[in-house]
């Protein structure tokens, strides 16, 4: 009869942690908690020295200088642009109709924090901004100043709080794997090249496929 007790309890305790976890999880699934579209400046703030990801402090890198993006396809007027992202690929791309002018690796969301599928929009570009969010409790913190290169987008389903986006990251170098809390990492210098691609916040972005396996 004890054996059988101390088995009831610890059914208990572990039923009862994963409806806490649970409970807490869905407002963690973006990048950032909640974001607050009136609070974002994209301005770089040089007195940010230090980043934390998965435990890991890792110094900010200094600003790249949008002269050496002068490469980048700005495309022509007259085409119909869209960004196109394969989560089972694990790739972005970029179209002018029907011509590819950019095909990147992304790390895309992890599978406790998918990056959502569907049509959107982009409704704000920052050339550079602070995305902090996560749990300190559940081990899933993280504290990014400056992150380049960012392209927030929604639609009806997915509101602006919620956070979710296209940018830079120079915490990891894992591209090709799911890395982020929901948004699409890709290399910095990919990053800047789409960002200024990018010319108008009506560009759609789509994104399809499921995440593999990680």
């Amino acid at each position: 009869m004890k054996h059988w007790r101390e088995l009831l309890f610890v059914g208990v305790f572990i039923l009862t942690t994963w409806l806490v976890v649970g409970a807490r999880r869905p407002q963690e699934l973006s990048c950032q908690n909640r974001l607050d579209p009136t609070a974002l400046s994209g301005e770089y703030d040089p007195s940010e020295r230090l980043a934390f990801f998965e435990d890991r402090r890792i110094p900010v890198p200094p600003p790249s200088e949008d002269g050496e993006l002068a490469g980048a396809v700005l495309g022509t007027t007259d085409a119909a642009k869209r960004i196109e992202i394969d989560l089972a690929r694990q790739r972005i791309y970029a179209f002018e109709g029907d011509r590819k002018v950019y095909d990147f690796v992304i790390s895309s969301g992890k599978p406790w924090w998918p990056t959502p599928t569907g049509e959107f929009r982009i409704w704000i570009k920052l050339r550079s901004s602070k995305m902090e969010g996560g749990s300190k409790d559940l081990g899933t913190y993280y504290y990014l100043p400056n992150v380049p290169y960012i392209m927030y987008f929604f639609n009806d389903q997915v509101p602006k709080w919620r956070g979710y986006g296209i940018h830079g990251a120079y915490w990891h170098n894992n591209f090709g794997n799911t890395m982020s809390h929901g948004c699409v990492n890709l290399r910095p210098d990919d990053a800047g090249l789409l960002f200024h691609w990018t010319e108008s916040l009506e560009t759609p972005v789509v994104i399809y496929g499921k995440e593999p396996a990680s």
